[in-house]
This record gives structure tokens, sequence and C-alpha cells, in this order.
């Protein structure tokens, strides 16, 4: 059987200005003049590493090492700049909060937008709207606009959302850090069961604890390349000896 996600030789490379234009006009002359200078900055260079159906991975790394875009590239928010990535099931992304949500919108309505974004039917969508209410413990809050949310509720609509919609493969960037500590110990529970549930994740995190706790397969990007792949426990070890090594130079 094929991996469920394979990242085939993927590099992602932007474009940084080089020029300190200060105003939208010198910018501008500066373009139609063609003096613009930039440089090319790659977040990700030549990235291989596949992830097998109902596995459970984590992502780590400094700031800056790739792991954000790398998840977006696999949720399809990015197009690599070379190299391709290949899934094989339905993915919910939980990487920017708030992303596929309609401000304006109360938050059950976003449930139905939220959920056709993740290519979900309204009849699936209203067999499980009371779960999802229930589980974001929004109460009343669920029929007022989500811009009068905290971050905290909307991290609880939007995990909810996707974890109750049961995806094949669920995408989580650090979202299970945002939020109160009783919500957080609930996600990392229901996350859990999904697990059980055969569910594949793909989650980036600093808490190392937590990476060892979910994760049994851990990728190290460094500087924007891969540096390991392996056990959980194996990888965070030689990640926190490394850090030591970082701070004593």
């Amino acid at each position: 059987m094929e991996p469920i996600i394979q990242v085939k030789d993927v590099s992602m490379a932007f474009s940084i200005d080089l020029n300190k234009t200060t105003s939208w006009k010198e910018w501008f002359v500066s373009t139609v003049k063609g003096k613009r200078r930039t440089e090319l900055f790659y977040a990700l260079d030549h990235v291989s590493f596949d992830v097998e159906r109902g596995e459970v991975v984590g992502i780590i790394g400094q700031n800056g090492s790739g792991k954000s875009t790398v998840l977006k590239i696999i949720s399809g928010i990015y197009k690599p700049t070379s190299g391709k990535v290949v899934t094989a099931g339905r993915i919910a992304p939980m990487i920017e909060l708030g992303s596929g949500f309609d401000y304006e919108l109360s938050g059950s309505e976003n449930i139905y937008l939220n959920g056709a974004v993740l290519g979900f039917s309204k009849d699936f969508l209203d067999q499980r709207y009371d779960e999802i209410v229930s589980f974001s413990e929004l109460g009343q809050f669920i029929s007022r606009p989500l811009k009068t949310y905290s971050s905290g509720m909307i991290m609880r609509l939007a995990f909810s959302i996707a974890a109750l919609v049961e995806p094949e493969i669920l995408i989580v960037d650090e979202i299970l850090s945002v939020g109160d500590e009783h919500f957080q110990i609930k996600s990392g529970e229901r996350m859990h069961q999904m697990m059980g549930n055969g569910t594949t994740v793909l989650m980036v995190s600093h808490n190392l604890d937590q990476i060892r706790n979910m994760c049994s397969r851990v990728i190290w990007l460094d500087r924007s390349v891969v540096k390991m792949i392996g056990d959980a426990n194996t990888v965070c070890d030689e990640y926190m000896h490394y850090m030591r090594q970082e701070v004593n130079q």
C-alpha cells in the first residue's frame, strides 16, 4: 500500500525584496525603471519524506526551518517551486487560525462554510452539527458573529469542526497550544481518539513533550532541509542535544 502522504524532492523559494523603499512612490518608480533588487530565499530545499496511513508524525525544528511551509504545501495552500506532493485522502488543515472562516457570519454559519471548504455535504454537517457545537463549548456564542470571538473561541470552533468531521488526514500547526488548559487537554484526548480510529496526523509543535506523547515518528527540519527522521524519542533527544550545544556556543 502506498503512503497516504508523499513529499517528493520539494523545494519552496520566496523572493526577498532587497530595496530599502520607504514609500509606495519609491517602490513604483524603482519597479518601472527595472531597478528592484531581489534574491531567492529557500524555505524548503529538496525535502522528501513519506507518511503511512494511520501514522502520527511530528515535525520539529527552530523558527524559520520550514515546518509551517511544508504543511501549507501538503494542504495545497502553497504550490512548491519544484518537486511534488501526493496525498491519498481528504485533508483537514488546522494551520492558520480562522482560515476558511467569514468573520461577519455567525459561528453556526461558519460550521457549514468551513465544512463545505473541507468537502463535506450539508446533510453530513447537519448530522454532526450538535456534536460540533457541544464540543466547542461556545454555547450561545455559536449564534454570534465571529468578529466578536476571542482567538481561543475561534480555535475551539476550528478544532471542533476539523476533529468531528473525521478527516482522513489532519494537519495541525501549533493549534493545540492555543486556548485554555481545559480545552488543550480535551483536544489532545480527541486527537488520541482520532488516531485510534485510523486518522493520519501530521503535526508541528515546539512542545517536545507533546510530540513524544502523541507521535510515533518525527521529522526534524533544520535550515530548510531534513536533518533527521526517526522514532519520536530518538529524534527529540538528538534535537535537545543539538539545541543545548547551540545555546552553549
